[in-house]
């Protein structure tokens, strides 16, 4: 693993943090045990990448016998074809269809302009609708459908979630005005394999379709097709991507499996984290402020939020996520969180190598003139939780040595191993969301209302 996990300044003990490690044992069994609803995601990087490591368990193949590499390879072969004849790709989902694929792309953004660059080639640009109902937002992305080569990608398990079933709607009139008979060539559809709204749409207009995993629910669905279309037209290595998650995946599967074994591996700072977060939300510190200092990580603040949200507050439970990005909102949020009521702790998410620096020009004078951003920057991370941490607050630092697709895959997995480890230790279960149905009911009830 290449993640280090700091948690020197948490608060939380080695003695503290062996209270729940037989809790801890059991979560990370019946995450790799393979019999609990939703746990595909555990498996599926070593699956999809055909390694034979001994690990707890792993999918064989898809749903219906779809074989697992061969789906890969049809998402680069579609990928390929949608770079050959499109400028944009608008992707139509809410929720897990969209977050995951939107927080990669924005956080390789640089490396996806450095491989146009070296390679000449133009990839499209990936923009996201069907997640608001807002008109002005869709007259946007309308306008650049107009102005652009496009093709529409439509992901949704049912095909009947009101915000993607309205965008879509409207998405695809726009394709049917413009492409005429061509533009089913150009809609691609991720759903189920064999019931819903949209399967039955996709089967009767002859898209061209992937599957939605059975055993995936959309917050942990990154790694499959839903993430890794989008993913692979934005011109991102999806093996990089998934060999990054395979290998957390299998070093932390083999340390999982030697249950009565105690070892150093730094998977087990995986478990300490989880463990620590759980201990943190029992002393009062149930708000946890999820911190970068590089703003292409922005939407991946939001992926998490979702991640932990939804898998962690049920039942009256469950740490409340929040995320901000420094130094800008030390300007606003900062004196919250230095004098406010202190009811959070702080995972700081630290890239240690950001490429190709700048040097502040010696006219704006000292103490400023001849240093780098990131030596700043560097300056603010350790200025912060210095001073967070004497006020009281306990911070965790998540350190990444670099920002590339294998260290994405990696930081992915990180958290959602981190995620279902610490919501089985708080008594919850991590892979359902009953509570967003109450809010659809009562928007269902007010649209049937409408006149």
């Amino acid at each position: 693993m290449n993640i280090k996990v700091d948690l020197s300044t948490s608060g939380i003990t080695s003695d503290i943090r062996a209270l729940l490690a037989e809790d801890a044992k059991v979560a990370k069994e019946k995450l790799w045990s393979g019999k609990e609803d939703f746990t595909g995601w555990v498996s599926l990087p070593s699956s999809l990448c055909g390694s034979k490591a001994d690990v707890p368990f792993k999918i064989e193949t898809c749903p219906e016998g779809y074989d697992l590499m061969e789906e890969l390879e049809d998402m680069k072969r579609t990928a390929e074809e949608i770079r050959g004849k499109c400028d944009l790709l608008v992707v139509v989902g809410i929720g897990g269809s969209y977050m995951g694929a939107k927080c990669v792309i924005d956080a390789l953004a640089e490396e996806i302009a450095a491989k146009a660059e070296t390679t000449g080639q133009n990839f499209p640009e990936v923009i996201f609708a069907g997640c608001n109902m807002s008109a002005a937002f869709h007259r946007d992305v309308i306008k650049k459908m107009r102005e652009k080569e496009t093709c529409l990608c439509v992901i949704s398990k049912s095909g009947g979630t009101t915000e993607p079933l309205a965008a879509f709607s409207i998405l695809k009139e726009e394709m049917d005005a413009k492409y005429g008979s061509d533009a089913t060539s150009r809609i691609y559809a991720i759903t189920d394999k064999s019931k819903g709204r949209l399967r039955e749409e996709a089967d009767e207009a002859g898209y061209k379709t992937f599957i939605v995993p059975d055993n995936i629910g959309g917050r942990y669905s990154v790694l499959t097709p839903v993430g890794l279309l989008p993913i692979a037209v934005a011109g991102i290595d999806i093996d990089a991507l998934i060999e990054g998650a395979k290998d957390l995946a299998e070093e932390f599967g083999q340390a999982g499996s030697q249950a009565d074994k105690q070892t150093d591996s730094k998977a087990d700072s995986l478990t300490n984290y989880a463990i620590s977060r759980v201990a943190l939300s029992k002393s009062g510190k149930w708000i946890e402020i999820f911190e970068y200092f590089h703003p292409e990580l922005d939407f991946f603040g939001e992926w998490l939020k979702q991640l932990f949200g939804e898998s962690e507050g049920k039942e009256g439970k469950g740490i409340f996520p929040a995320s901000l990005m420094f130094s800008r909102d030390l300007h606003s949020m900062g004196q919250f969180i230095q004098q406010g009521k202190q009811m959070f702790f702080e995972t700081m998410i630290i890239i240690e190598d950001r490429g190709e620096d700048i040097t502040i020009p010696d006219s704006v004078g000292a103490p400023l003139a001849g240093k780098t951003l990131e030596q700043i920057n560097d300056c603010a991370i350790k200025g912060v939780a210095a001073a967070h941490t004497k006020a009281g607050v306990p911070v965790i630092k998540i350190i990444l040595p670099k920002m590339d697709a294998y260290n994405m895959g990696q930081l992915i997995y990180f958290f959602e191993m981190t995620c279902g480890i610490a919501a089985y230790i708080s008594g919850v279960n991590p892979f359902d969301q009953p509570g967003v149905e109450a809010y659809k009911a009562e928007m269902k009830a007010e649209i049937d209302a409408l006149q």
